[in-house]
């Protein structure tokens, strides 16, 4: 495969930022085969955003050539008192992340599944932790807090100050030329490009891709100028709010209940999490979207590409309701292989079992 196509796979959306586009180049010219990684918290159930969007980037790295790995930060979840602080059941979590992307379609022998607790029995592992901290101001890591979901106002414990060195860690320890995270990790991203040479390693590239939006309506609407970067951050899908995110394993009536009543307002598209859904999941899954409108409501629907539905839609062409319908139908029909990966799989019936029962903590 030809530079150009693997720049192409690499920046495919949800792909909102490269950092940068002339290492990426570069790295790819003198590499056939990088290694990438993306890292999660198994700390609950997997939604739209932790599960659909992110098996995207991973099959286009896989695609792409790079060797991707897959790591299940069981320790930062545990550091972060994720489900309690339960070590047995964030591992039991991280059993059903993996499994939540085989169901999504994601290979087992283009990904490789990589757990914190098998990295961290190596004392060199820790070295580099301490080595990173020792360059690294305490105003530093605290300005990087949002990688683990809390303000700067929020560090309580050490332990909190630990957690972006040790993820910092994670990238040079597995040797990782290019971060593919979510734009909330970037922070510890620019911190391993930073300080990757004074420590004596490299600068790696980072691909950072889209937050899907949650279903609820922001706190203040409209929301002001000067708040606009804060609501965006906040208003990404949470696994700790049931209400306002899409589990991947809800059943059809869920998934309709949820559309139903998300915050959708009409002509609107910026901070509409509908819109968000069509733009990064549906138009990734369909050339053609069909919504079906009976015909003295003007008929059905047709729409290939965003481009066109966010047209529609700001015109006031397209209803609300209608709009939510075809969504609601669309990822049911996304959705199907999960639902039945799951009624046939014995153990991943039994891990989402467990984490369903399970408090799911902040």
């Amino acid at each position: 495969m030809d530079i150009e196509r693997k720049i192409e796979l690499i920046c495919r959306p949800p792909t909102e930022e490269v950092l940068t586009p002339t290492g990426l180049r570069e790295i790819l010219e003198v590499e056939d085969h990088p290694i990438a990684y993306n890292g999660w918290e198994p700390s609950g159930l997997v939604h739209l955003g932790t599960g659909v969007v992110c098996a995207y980037k991973m099959k286009d790295f896989a695609e792409a050539g790079l060797r991707f790995k897959a790591f299940l930060a069981t320790w930062h979840a545990w550091l972060n008192n994720k489900l309690s602080g339960d070590l047995i059941l964030i591992r039991k979590a991280a059993e059903l992340f993996r499994h939540s992307w085989i169901a999504l379609g994601v290979s087992v022998d283009k990904i490789q599944f990589i757990y914190s607790d098998e990295e961290y029995n190596d004392l060199s592992y820790w070295a580099k932790t301490v080595k990173i901290a020792k360059n690294l101001t305490i105003a530093r890591t605290t300005r990087t807090l949002e990688i683990a979901g809390r303000k700067e106002t929020e560090a309580r414990y050490v332990s909190d100050f630990l957690y972006t060195p040790m993820q910092v860690a994670d990238i040079f320890h597995m040797n990782v030329r290019i971060c593919q995270l979510g734009m909330d990790q970037r922070k510890a991203n620019v911190v391993a490009r930073e300080i990757g040479e004074k420590i004596g390693k490299y600068k790696p590239i980072c691909i950072h891709h889209h937050l899907l939006q949650g279903l609820e309506k922001p706190k203040i609407w409209p929301i002001p100028k000067d708040q606009r970067k804060e609501a965006l951050s906040s208003a990404k899908m949470s696994k700790s709010k049931p209400e306002t995110c899409i589990y991947i394993y809800d059943s059809p009536k869920e998934i309709q209940k949820k559309i139903n009543r998300a915050f959708c307002p009409e002509r609107i598209i910026e901070f509409n999490p509908v819109i968000d859904i069509c733009k990064h999941i549906i138009f990734r899954e369909k050339e053609v979207f069909i919504i079906n409108r009976p015909q003295k409501f003007g008929g059905s629907l047709e729409f290939n590409d965003f481009s066109e539905l966010k047209k529609s839609y700001i015109q006031g062409k397209l209803h609300p309701q209608d709009l939510k319908s075809a969504v609601a139908t669309c990822l049911t029909d996304i959705l199907e292989p999960v639902r039945k990966y799951f009624s046939v799989n014995k153990d991943a019936k039994d891990c989402l079992k467990i984490i369903k029962n399970a408090k799911i903590t902040r």
